[in-house]
């Protein structure tokens, strides 16, 4: 495969949501892929985090599938079938189901999800070599303020 050279003025004329939607599928792609390979999927690490008052949730009480489909809507893709991946945690131990249909992180599932996220350290790695922290840091500053001209919020 040969890459073909671009010069800095082409580069400047070629538009932000061509590249972004690029990058996005291919680090959605790479990320997942690494996951896999260690015997779990994204989803399932987000169901984990979500559960965890030691992670993103606020408090450690249970969910229903409804509010955690809620709360990771912002990065939830439209494939992700939350249900199925939920009922593997289940069967792990990893999650429980009480009789509202609210799931709970176990002792179990806690102690996965720090050592799945032990896993995230070497994927970004993976994603970040050759590119330069100062160069990243430009890239998500640049990124972020074509959020904001695009009249989004770039939090």
């Amino acid at each position: 495969m040969t890459t073909q050279q671009i010069s800095d003025a082409e580069l400047a004329g070629q538009p932000a949501a061509y590249w972004t939607g690029v990058a996005y599928e291919a680090l959605i792609a790479f990320t997942r892929a690494r996951q896999a390979e260690k015997g779990y999927t994204q989803p399932q690490f987000w169901l984990l985090r979500n559960l965890s008052e030691n992670d993103i949730s606020p408090d450690g009480q249970g969910m229903t599938l409804s509010e955690l489909r809620e709360a990771m809507t912002s990065y939830i893709r439209a494939e992700d079938d939350l249900a199925a991946e939920a009922e593997v945690l289940v069967e792990r131990g990893w999650l429980t189901r009480d009789a509202q249909d609210r799931l709970w992180l176990t002792e179990d599932g806690e102690r996965a999800r720090v050592d799945l996220a032990r896993n995230a350290p070497a994927i970004r790695a993976a994603l970040h070599e050759g590119i330069d922290d100062t160069d990243y840091v430009t890239t998500v500053k640049v990124l972020r303020q074509l959020v904001r001209n695009a009249g989004g919020t770039a939090a």
